[in-house]
């Protein structure tokens, strides 16, 4: 796959149910209906140069390749490459790293 995000924009591979955590540290285990509205987790595959200030100076991304990130689940677009989804996001769409 050879797609290189533009601008300010963010390739992200959103994680799979195996791969989403359906309990809670304390062993509760959480339904599907609990994250209808809850931010969506993914990984960040690329990332495109930075965004363009005002001044003509290009600042670069807060987030790397290899990022696991939340983001809002309306925000990003949904693109399909190879049998596989994507989602490509601005970076104002991901509200933070998980560490």
């Amino acid at each position: 796959m050879n797609i290189k995000p533009l601008g300010d924009r963010v390739l992200i591979e959103p994680l799979s149910e195996d791969e989403k955590a359906k309990k809670t540290k304390g062993g509760i285990l959480i339904p599907d209906t609990a994250d209808k509205e809850k931010p969506q987790e993914g990984k960040v595959v690329a990332v495109g140069d930075g965004k363009v200030l005002e001044n003509g100076k290009l600042q670069p991304l807060s987030v790397k390749a290899g990022d696991r990130v939340l983001f809002s689940k309306y925000g990003p677009n949904e693109i399909k490459v190879d049998d596989k989804e994507y989602l490509i996001a601005k970076e104002e769409d991901i509200l933070g790293i998980i560490l």
